[in-house]
């Protein structure tokens, strides 16, 4: 059963629960997550006593003024204690892990933006809340409609068991795509050519393929492992809403991004520039926070060939609404779908668009 907008606005936001429980508050989790949570805290007044890392992690280290602990040293010192993730997994045994120390203490997930700086807010949330409602109207099925609230849950409270009720994982690319072996097939943000490999994979081929890669060592890995593939045109340049130079932080993972002032300079292509009026049937998006100007530089492929789409709905904590709305600006005849893979906390939301 769907909870409804009425309960969403009851439920307790998390920056508040953790005041109301009262308890020490430990970060779990070293890294760029773990900074964003400790930013988060010092944004809403909530003192983090300690940080602590699984047992295989500890090597002596500090992280941001803390000394890493094992969680035993942090039980031992805290006693009772409040418990933030601080990164991310779709591992079965750390998700078992985390699962294990929600059983013991209370434990929240800070709903912080991989890409940006701003943090979901429930105030913001219901403040506009006319464009939730008009993304929850335009989802095409039951699940997707479970998925979107159940979303909303847990960015307010923080609290993973509402996301367990949501993940729905299937084979990638979905089955809702219908893919062929016909498919002029675009992926921005093509990373290794992982998503790439896994197309081919469900297709036995497609027609052409354009696959776009900023990062020079992802890159280069792309090509080596697309390298038997026909009809593919690989591009070294970020996906973006015009052909310019943009400025790239981060090395060679997955969370390599555009930012302003990172000191490396990188090329940037609109999609409607590479396909030059071309066509193309279907276009996946993950762009790690570029995703609506990764949109805007698609425009007119997607007003003019209606391709199918599938858009990463989690680099910023409003996608799963801002992305949708802008789609349906561009041409509002596709249905949407909305499908939550299995990960702490909300990461590898998809949002699949066919016409």
């Amino acid at each position: 059963m769907n909870m409804t907008f009425e309960e969403l606005a009851g439920l307790p936001e998390s920056s508040e629960e953790i005041k109301r429980i009262g308890l020490p508050v430990y970060l779990y989790g070293m890294g760029n997550g773990g900074e964003k949570v400790l930013k988060w805290c010092a944004d809403r007044g909530i003192k983090v006593e300690g940080v602590f890392a699984s047992d295989d992690f500890v090597r002596g280290q500090s992280f941001c003024g803390y000394e890493v602990m094992r969680l035993s040293q942090a039980e031992e010192m805290a006693g009772e204690m409040t418990v933030l993730l601080g990164f991310g997994t779709c591992l079965p045994e750390i998700m078992e892990r985390i699962d294990s120390i929600e059983a013991k203490h209370p434990l929240f997930a800070p709903d912080v933006p991989v890409a940006g700086d701003t943090a979901f807010s429930k105030e913001r949330f219901f403040a506009d809340i006319k464009r939730a409602e008009r993304v929850y109207k335009r989802l095409a099925d039951e699940q997707s409609k479970r998925v979107f609230m159940g979303l909303n849950a847990y960015k307010i409270t923080g609290k993973l068991a509402y996301l367990r009720e949501i993940f729905t994982d299937s084979e990638k690319p979905s089955p809702l795509l219908e893919l062929g072996s016909d498919e002029i097939y675009c992926d921005l943000g093509a990373y290794n050519g992982d998503t790439v490999l896994q197309t081919v994979r469900a297709t036995g081929g497609c027609k052409k393929i354009y696959a776009l890669e900023p990062e020079k060592r992802n890159f280069q890995k792309c090509l080596k492992n697309c390298a038997g593939i026909d009809n593919t045109e690989l591009i070294n340049a970020a996906a973006w809403s015009c052909d310019t130079v943009l400025d790239f932080a981060g090395g060679a993972g997955r969370q390599a991004r555009l930012e302003k002032n990172a000191g490396k300079r990188i090329a940037a292509r609109s999609l409607d520039s590479v396909l030059n009026g071309r066509a193309a049937s279907y276009i996946k998006y993950d762009v790690e926070g570029a995703d609506i100007p990764a949109l805007e530089g698609s425009a007119y492929t997607i007003k003019n060939y209606r391709p199918k789409l599938c858009c990463a709905l989690y680099h910023r904590c409003y996608d799963h609404i801002d992305i949708p709305l802008y789609i349906d600006e561009l041409w509002d005849g596709y249905k949407f779908y909305m499908r939550q893979q299995t990960y702490y906390p909300a990461w590898e939301t998809e949002l699949i668009a066919v016409p």
